[in-house]
């Protein structure tokens, strides 16, 4: 009975977010070409209409690509669960090896990764070789293209494994708390990964050296010596390997802090619009945003887990996701996937919320810069970001709010010519 409720209410689910998906995707493709024709009034002496052209082709382009992979994506979903791919994938693996074992869970979540890869690396090459050049902001090769996916692959196995090891243990070892004693596991490890991202991973795959223009350190470091912030250095990064794409920020975590430029970022921007946007990053820092995202993914984590620690002992979590969970032997990394598969569905709706807060401390950020640097500095920079990045000026509000992290550019620059 719970097994086919369960079911019930993850395809009803499924189906409410596939709905508002693509009514979303539709509103805002309606949208952005009824407004295509003409560049917004607040921008026309700075966005040439061509520009304004092309940044909604881009939005278009890229949000039916969104909706094939969306059907795609929800295809796999099901393959997977109500159709019985994990419970096929589950009992290839127990024919293979030898019993339901610490090794049978870790090559399962492997195997489920690996195919997990595959499916969507067509889907990333066409984005990236197709998409992307067709708008011109692809540099990378397809050498890099597969090298990237290897090392990826590779370091999420080194990464990956011996954690899911300890998790694994716990649940089986560790009591009814398993999922407490696993948060503070996952807290420490991401805690851990601040530290050694910037300088132990991200170096394996961009080229980051010091920032040699004397004149631009000069004016970052009275910067950063006004605002109170202490950097392990600058450096640059060679993005343009990979896109025409410009961005800044900031990485680390205590002493090991460094303020990371893209190279196609400096080459764009001239040096006052640069120390705008760095303003803007440090303004995140200097407010606690960063600390209050990491605080608020802990405690959401904690629900979660705790969650989890709850459904894994439930047949029917197992059974209404088309899994028969197995009586002899551990059912935890097959809990660790459905658990992992099916809360996306339950968790769409609550999107803008995550949008509201972060477009919140964007706000807060630009009001910061504005304190620091010249607002029209930031200003510009944001303009010829916009133009450069194809990003559009008339994104659909309802769709804006579901997925955008940042504020529209008509709201945003709004905002820091009041503070001018």
């Amino acid at each position: 009975m719970y097994s086919l409720t369960f079911s019930v209410l993850f395809v009803g689910f499924l189906l409410l977010t596939l709905l508002v998906r693509f009514w979303l995707s539709s509103r805002h493709i309606r949208h952005v070409l009824a407004h295509r024709s003409a560049v917004p009034a607040e921008f026309a002496e700075k966005i040439p209409l061509a520009a304004h052209q092309k940044a909604a082709d881009y939005t278009v382009a890229r949000t039916k690509f969104g909706i094939l992979t969306l059907l795609v994506n929800s295809a796999v979903l099901v393959g997977f669960t109500l159709l019985g791919g994990l419970q096929l994938l589950s009992s290839l693996l127990l024919q293979w090896l030898d019993g339901p074992g610490m090794v049978y869970q870790l090559c399962l979540i492997g195997a489920f990764a690996v195919i997990s890869g595959l499916i969507d690396l067509p889907f990333d090459y066409y984005r990236q070789f197709v998409l992307e050049a067709r708008f011109g902001f692809n540099k990378m090769t397809r050498g890099l293209f597969f090298a990237d996916a290897l090392k990826t692959g590779l370091i999420g196995a080194a990464i990956g494994l011996p954690l899911l090891w300890v998790t694994l243990t716990l649940m089986d070892k560790a009591g009814k708390l398993w999922w407490f004693y696993a948060w503070l596991v996952w807290s420490g490890f991401q805690l851990l990964m601040l530290v050694l991202y910037p300088t132990v991973i991200a170096p394996l795959f961009n080229k980051f050296t010091p920032l040699d223009d004397d004149s631009l350190r000069a004016r970052i470091e009275g910067l950063m010596s006004r605002v109170g912030f202490a950097s392990k250095g600058l450096f640059v990064m060679d993005g343009s390997k990979r896109s025409a794409h410009g961005n800044a920020y900031f990485s680390g975590f205590g002493a090991a802090k460094r303020i990371v430029f893209f190279d196609t970022l400096l080459a764009r921007l001239a040096p006052h619009e640069i120390e705008a946007v760095l303003a803007h990053e440090l303004g995140h820092f200097k407010l606690k945003h960063i600390a209050k995202r990491i605080a608020v993914m802990f405690a959401i984590s904690l629900a979660f887990l705790a969650l989890l620690g709850y459904l894994k002992d439930q047949a029917w979590f197992y059974t209404g996701l088309g899994v028969n969970p197995l009586l002899f032997g551990s059912n935890d990394a097959m809990a660790l996937i459905l658990f992992m598969l099916a809360l996306p569905i339950f968790t769409f709706l609550l999107s803008p919320l995550s949008s509201l807060s972060s477009r919140k401390h964007e706000f807060e950020a630009d009001a910061f810069a504005a304190q620091y640097t010249n607002a029209q500095d930031l200003v510009s920079a944001l303009v010829k970001l916009y133009e450069d990045n194809a990003s559009t000026l008339t994104p659909d509000p309802l769709h804006s709010a579901f997925y955008d992290s940042h504020p529209p550019a008509s709201l945003r620059i709004g905002k820091l010519h009041a503070t001018h």
